[in-house]
């Protein structure tokens, strides 16, 4: 079971005042955030409790107001005044009102991970596409993420110290990598076969037709597991190091040392624990997150402030850990290949392909920069992950329910938030992911939304 943590609370509001932390002037908000009752009935507890006792009991859509977090319960203002409380998942929040000019100067605070510091969550551009495309590779940030690197002996330690367990969580729809057979043929032989045919094709006077057919081809060849693998780690640190050109990390040495604790727990418990798996926090006030193949993940700040304890935490790496997981973004760049490889045919240019370890892949993070991330993936790709991470959760002792957790907060903060802006470019609506877990129904997860 997960330990309790303190008490956080979270508010979303107008401008209220200013203060000052460290040199930075930063605003502070405070007001309580519609939602409403999304079971046929609820039970309001007096405490963060299943065994405290019911304050009352609510009908489906009855509206209430959300004045602050206790782990996986929201406090809910009532008519008495004392404090009642629900589970995550029992009310559904709604969006905030579209922002006005003043977008820029939203705020948000809580208190776990951010360590009670009040940070602007838009008060300054977050990443765009011109930034991720033009940013130069940053070699220095790049080691000094992978720096933080923990072994998978460190991260169980330290988990055990929470009081996380091992559980064992069936997820047939996982990626398991392909097991290497010895009678199938790798991309270099497969290759070699190409070049004899082109060889033939020009002795029959069919060289330039034969070369732009066989370079489409060659792009297609189907890559070994071991090819694939090569190639995704190969990529990783090409498209990290471009985002930390674009924004580097975080300077919170504790906040990089603990998303890679959480982050390697979690990535143990998935089909590809073997990856190099790298996360970091980067230093830009929007609320986002990146997975690049190989196990390369970048949570932003905005995000990583919004999160409430190790649990939200954890979710959000699930999810990106998932990406990583189905290569997701390896196949996307595979796609492209593709693209250029038939482009490339029809203008006569036959010399396409490349080798293991792509050097088209590779090519092309270089010629578009880290924007491959703000690629949209298919709409199943964004709902598996949100199931994946929830598997993950599971597997390593923390409450599914987490996941469900950020994405109301993030739902109310709005669809037209500046902070979210990059997000909802490359997501389906927040409201769309979070009607398919209900629909879902954390089915064979019930026993584990119990835990604290």
């Amino acid at each position: 079971m997960q330990r309790n943590h303190t008490a956080t609370s979270f508010r979303f509001a107008l401008l209220a005042m200013t203060v000052l932390v460290g040199a930075m002037l930063l605003p502070v908000v405070a007001a309580n955030s519609t939602a409403v009752i999304r079971k046929p009935s609820v039970d309001v507890h007096s405490g963060p409790d299943f065994a405290s006792p019911t304050v009352v009991t609510l009908k489906q859509n009855a509206p209430v107001q959300i004045t602050g977090q206790q782990g996986l319960w929201f406090q809910v203002g009532m008519p008495s005044g004392k404090p009642g409380f629900v589970r995550v998942n029992d009310v559904r929040m709604a969006y905030a009102g579209k922002e006005n000019g003043d977008a820029n100067m939203r705020a948000l605070f809580t208190g776990k991970a951010g360590k009670g510091r009040v940070t602007e969550t838009a008060g300054v551009r977050g990443l765009d596409e011109s930034d991720l495309k033009s940013a130069a590779f940053d070699g220095a940030q790049l080691a000094r993420l992978e720096s933080y690197r923990v072994t998978p002996q460190l991260a169980a330690a330290d988990a055990r110290k929470s009081a996380l367990a091992d559980t064992q969580v069936m997820y047939p729809q996982e990626a398991k990598p392909a097991a290497s057979s010895a009678r199938g043929a790798s991309q270099a032989q497969k290759r070699g076969g190409l070049s004899v045919a082109r060889g033939f094709l020009s002795q029959l006077g069919l060289g330039s037709v034969g070369n732009s057919a066989l370079g489409v081809a060659d792009s297609a060849v189907g890559k070994s597991e071991a090819e694939q693998a090569e190639e995704e780690l190969a990529l990783g640190p090409e498209i990290a190091g471009r985002i930390l050109g674009a924004a580097p990390l975080w300077r919170d040495d504790g906040a990089q040392r603990r998303v890679n604790r959480i982050g390697r727990w979690m990535a143990s418990h998935t089909s590809r624990p073997e990856l190099p798996w790298t996360f970091g926090v980067i230093d830009t006030p929007e609320i986002n997150a990146f997975a690049a193949p190989g196990g390369y993940i970048l949570i932003t700040r905005g995000m990583y402030d919004m999160l409430a304890n190790d649990g939200e935490v954890a979710g959000v790496l699930g999810h990106e850990i998932s990406h990583v997981v189905q290569r997701d973004h390896y196949n996307v760049i595979h796609k492209q290949e593709m693209t250029a490889a038939t482009e490339e045919a029809v203008a006569g240019q036959v010399n396409v392909g490349g080798g293991i370890a792509g050097s088209m892949a590779k090519d092309y993070v270089r010629k578009h920069g880290a924007t491959v991330m703000l690629t949209s993936l298919d709409r199943n790709a964004e709902y598996r992950s949100d199931e994946a991470a929830e598997i993950y959760l599971a597997r390593s002792g923390y409450n599914p329910l987490s996941l469900y957790a950020v994405l109301q907060k993030m739902t109310a903060l709005g669809n037209a938030s500046a902070s979210l802006a990059q997000l909802y470019k490359t997501h389906p609506p927040l409201a769309d992911r979070l009607d398919r877990i209900d629909r879902r129904g954390f089915a064979g997860l019930q026993q584990y939304t119990q835990r604290n």
